[in-house]
Parts: C-alpha cells; structure tokens; sequence
C-alpha cells in the first residue's frame, strides 16, 4: 500500500473511482496531507543529524565573526568575561582568537560528526563560561533584573536551547564508545 492509499485516522480508504473524481480543493488538501507526511517522516529519520547540523554551523559562524575584530555584536561582552575569568592574564585580543577557534571548533566537531564526544565536552566548558557573564554583571545584561534581558542578555539565554539540544545529542550516542 502507498502513502497515498494510506487511509488518515479516522477515514475509510476510498475506492480508485471514489478518489479519481475528488474535487480540486480536496486534492490539494490531500497533497499537502501527504507532503506533511513524506517531511515527517524525512525529518524523523534524520532528527538528531539536522540537530547536529544546526548547531555546528551555529557555532561554526559565530565563531568566524570572531576572527574578524568589531564583527561579533558579543566581542566586548565575551573578551570582558574571559578577562575576568582569567584574572586579566590574557589579553583581549588573543582571548578573542581563541574563543573564535575554540567556537569554530566545537562547529566543525559537529559538522563532521569527527571527535563529536570531545566537540560535546567543549561546547558544556563554552557554555558554563557564557553563563558566568549573568552572575558577574546582571546590571549590564538585563535591564531589570532577573526578568527584562538586554539584547546581550537574551544572547546568553538562548544558550539554554542550545544545552537542552546537546544533552539530547549527549543521550543519541551515549550506547556509542568513546
């Protein structure tokens, strides 16, 4: 049986004649039906893949901004936290480097699925050192405190999809060896 012979829920499959003399609204309704069916079912087998994906070049873009001096709207934020979390022993520019390498890093473990488990490591050390910025300076990330993120704030907090999607991704191959 086809897709197309499938019966919806609920429906009783119709005979070829039945189905040969549907009307035009009916038929496109039927091909979006089954067009929603063919995506989902495109998309289930390839769920953790596209999750994969989506974050790498995330990380992988980000990342590239950051070779690029004033390019990345959280250059100042994230050289003043590096700052602060080294206790000024490294200078912003080599920490922007190095957040930059470290980011496109983690994107490309991601991309190519290569050293996915380490790619995994670096990105929760990434994410704990981009957390600390809410507790280091609140005033500064929102504009009322804990409720109205800036714009730099509501950057941060998007890291928790971010963390959801790789404990998700953490789960996906953790039967997998190291």
């Amino acid at each position: 049986m086809t897709m197309q012979e499938t019966p919806v829920f609920g429906q009783r499959r119709r005979s070829r004649a039945a189905r040969s003399s549907v009307a035009p609204s009916s038929w496109l309704s039927s091909w979006r039906e089954n067009l929603g069916r063919h995506f989902a079912v495109w998309v289930g087998g390839r769920r953790i893949w596209l999750l994969r994906l989506s974050i790498g070049v995330t990380y992988f873009w980000f990342g590239a901004l950051k070779f690029q001096l004033g390019t990345s709207p959280a250059e100042a934020l994230a050289t003043t936290t590096i700052s602060a979390l080294t206790h000024g022993l490294v200078p912003a520019a080599v920490s922007l480097r190095l957040l930059a390498l470290w980011e496109c890093g983690i994107g490309l473990c991601f991309i190519t699925g290569r050293w996915f488990r380490i790619g995994l490591r670096l990105m929760y050390l990434h994410m704990a050192g981009t957390t600390t910025a809410l507790f280091l300076w609140p005033a500064q990330l929102f504009t009322h405190v804990p409720y109205q993120p800036t714009l730099e704030g509501q950057y941060i907090i998007k890291n928790l999809v971010f963390i959801a999607a790789a404990a998700v991704l953490g789960g996906a191959v953790s039967e997998e060896p190291f």
